[in-house]
């Protein structure tokens, strides 16, 4: 029998195989990049597809007995006190499917998709769904094929899970709604004939098992997690660049002042900023002289800022570990038992339990911290955008960066754009969780609007990428213009390795000209992680404790 709280061990992989084995217990951010991405392929562990079998087995039991069972026997939500006769059982879970797929809005991505398939795929190995193992194979199929469902993006409350885009994801199983394949969106049978699938007939609890879940969340908590830790890192390199060109001093990041106030992010930070700036010509060129003592909060404090932004990112993480590995389904199967509660259905040696499982409010409040967090990343950087730009308070730098200022307006309409997007981040941070509208006729009293918080996240940390970038642009022509007025002198190391790969995309700004194509470049620049590298070998340099 199994055991509730045993935690499943992963089957060994041949040497040299990347396939991501799903247990249902150890599914990792990474791996959820690498599947949805990079097209890692995913196989159920024999394992798991014994614990699953073992529990379709108690499901069909309960059918052949004609017990009365949420969501097997009876209808769903407010609907759950309707019988279900035994010859409509099937139709049921077909019915669900259809009636909830009724998602509004611009289609997921197809990344989210993909992570959204596999996550449902792990969530389902654990065993306690009651699904034959065929329906994770056909889940994997669909990752295997690149068969990727066309998921609208609005319509989930993010409580009875994301019922609306699950319903979206599974109907192609079945052989209804689109799918994109090859590039074209087409009708999911014609999806399903291409690559040589038959449809799949739903058993008893099939379809709930299907779309009762936080996947839809999950996967957007899951990519925007990978990308947000390549983002600050790369914040941190850009923010240095920004000291540099701005004669800012590093005393305050020294390991002797961040350790009397040791967060584990502000000591992270500190370093990697330490370690940038290792050999800083311009550094010694005003330590010991008549520059000021303090620098502008938004140099002095960037180890708090920027530290604080990832301890928020680690809770998320945190929570995300725990959710991508649980069981979100209604209600949950346990084969050989394990609870006393009278409430609970026993049949032949196992229990279902009908619960909240489902319910996204740790994801949805963690998602929601998150982009608070990520919005104020973007704040502190527009502030050293106009900063580099301000003749009054760049440290004798012409105005907004122009050589010929006047005639040149420079690059002084890319902090409006930075202010602009910091702006609307504003907005965009508003917690999603704070708001709960009733649905299912009260039944479900209580929703999280997680997708919601999940979505918002994901324009914020784009919206700041960008402001990222910008600086970047700022800081490499601030460092031109700084650098030759201080001939002989040169940046700290890390520095001087970013100022390059800034300028490898996007050249030294002689004279007016179009700066979109700039800004694209250096948004490129900042996604694709080649700056958050350099922080993250000065960090390791550095070390959290070494000595400034």
């Amino acid at each position: 029998m199994t055991d509730p709280h045993f935690v499943p061990q992963r089957s060994p992989v041949p040497a040299g195989d990347g396939t991501i084995v799903l247990t249902g217990a150890d599914l990792t951010i990474l791996d959820v990049e690498a599947v949805a991405r990079h097209g890692a392929a995913a196989a159920l562990d024999v394992h798991a597809r014994a614990r699953m079998q073992e529990a379709r087995e108690v499901i069909e039991r309960l059918v052949a007995e004609g017990a009365v069972v949420y969501g097997v026997t009876t209808g769903f939500g407010a609907l759950a006190d309707r019988s279900i006769d035994a010859a409509d059982v099937e139709r049921l879970q077909e019915n669900l499917l259809v009636s909830h797929a009724v998602g509004v809005g611009e289609p997921l991505p197809r990344d989210v998709v993909r992570a959204m398939l596999l996550l449902r795929a792990n969530t389902l190995a654990l065993g306690h769904s009651g699904v034959r193992p065929l329906v994770v194979d056909r889940l994997l199929d669909f990752l295997r094929l690149d068969v990727h469902p066309v998921v609208p993006a609005q319509g989930s409350v993010g409580a009875s899970g994301d019922l609306a885009p699950l319903a979206h994801l599974a109907l192609p199983l079945i052989g209804r709604g689109t799918a994109e394949l090859n590039g074209q969106i087409v009708p999911a049978l014609v999806a399903l004939r291409e690559v040589g699938l038959e449809p799949l007939a739903l058993g008893p609890k099939e379809g709930l098992a299907l779309l009762n879940g936080t996947q839809l969340m999950s996967a957007l908590g899951a990519l925007l997690l990978a990308d947000a830790d390549r983002l600050v890192r790369t914040a941190s390199t850009v923010a240095a660049m920004s000291v540099e060109a701005l004669l800012g001093t590093d005393v305050a990041f020294s390991a002797a002042y961040q350790l009397a106030r040791p967060h584990p992010g502000q000591v992270e930070v500190a370093a990697e900023l330490r370690g940038l700036l290792v050999e800083s010509g311009l550094q010694a060129s005003h330590h010991g002289s008549s520059h000021k003592v303090q620098d502008p909060y938004s140099l002095r404090c960037i180890p708090q800022v920027h530290g604080a932004v990832r301890d928020a990112l680690d809770h998320l993480r945190r929570v995300l570990d725990i959710e991508l590995n649980s069981a979100t389904d209604n209600p949950l199967v346990f084969p050989g038992g394990g609870a006393t509660d009278a409430s609970a259905l026993a049949t032949g040696g196992g229990l279902v339990i009908s619960g909240g499982n489902f319910h996204g409010e740790p994801v949805a409040l963690a998602l929601d911290f998150a982009k608070l967090a990520l919005a104020e990343l973007g704040a502190i950087s527009e502030r050293r955008t106009a900063l580099l730009l301000d003749p009054h308070l760049n440290g004798g730098l012409p105005a907004f960066l122009a050589p010929a200022s006047g005639l040149d307006s420079g690059l002084m309409l890319l902090q409006y754009t930075a202010a602009a997007l910091a702006s609307e981040n504003k907005v965009l941070a508003h917690p999603a969780s704070v708001d709960s509208i009733p649905t299912s006729a009260n039944q479900e009293d209580h929703v999280s609007m997680g997708p919601i918080a999940g979505r918002h996240a994901r324009q914020v940390l784009d919206h700041v990428e960008r402001i990222v970038a910008i600086e970047a642009l700022c800081a490499a022509q601030a460092l031109d213009l700084r650098l030759a007025s201080l001939p002989g002198v040169v940046p700290g190391a890390g520095v001087r390795a970013a100022h390059a790969r800034v300028r490898a995309v996007a050249r030294h700004l002689d004279a007016d000209r179009e700066l979109g194509p700039d800004l694209a470049a250096a948004t490129v620049l900042v996604r694709d992680g080649a700056l958050a590298t350099l922080a993250t070998l000065a960090g390791a340099g550095a070390g959290p404790r070494a000595q400034a």
